[in-house]
């Protein structure tokens, strides 16, 4: 029974690190698409990166319930974990860092294009006032859309 459990818990580890390496993988694409503004890069990553966050999590949770058993791995074992679960750290972080600074720009962007058509509407809009005459329309009743993911 115990070599049966030390097989599983080595079937897990290599599990473990194949997930890691394959998630560092796809942050490593997503954040050179991302600092090179390709979203449809981005978006095509999105099923992969979900699926492996899934299973990244869910090993994660079986090692915090059997933090005993991890005690008994080989050194060399611990390192290569240690080295990958560092790395993925450190591209978890440059992720979250673009991810965050492309919202922000989207934002200002965005920001910008509605500021810039308010001012447009203010100076250049008519419409029929009260009196049936053409009047200066108010940008503040004007609708606006934006129909493309920038």
């Amino acid at each position: 029974m115990e070599n049966a459990e030390n097989i599983d818990l080595a079937q897990k580890i290599d599990d473990y690190n194949e997930i890691i390496v394959n998630f560092s993988e796809i942050l490593r694409q997503e954040n050179q698409a991302l600092q090179d503004f390709d979203v449809k890069a981005v978006a095509a990553l999105f099923e992969q990166k979900s699926r492996l966050s899934l299973a990244y999590r869910s090993m994660v949770a079986f090692f915090i319930k059997h933090q005993e058993e991890l005690k008994g791995i080989p050194e060399a074992t611990r390192e290569t974990l240690k080295k990958n679960s560092l790395e993925l750290e450190k591209l978890f972080r440059e992720n979250d860092l673009l991810l965050k600074t492309r919202m922000e720009a989207s934002k200002t962007v965005v920001g910008a294009i509605v500021s810039a058509t308010k001012i447009a509407a203010e100076t250049q809009a008519t419409s029929y006032g009260a009196t049936g005459m053409y009047a200066p329309m108010s940008s503040r009743n004007s609708a606006m859309t934006i129909n493309r993911t920038l």
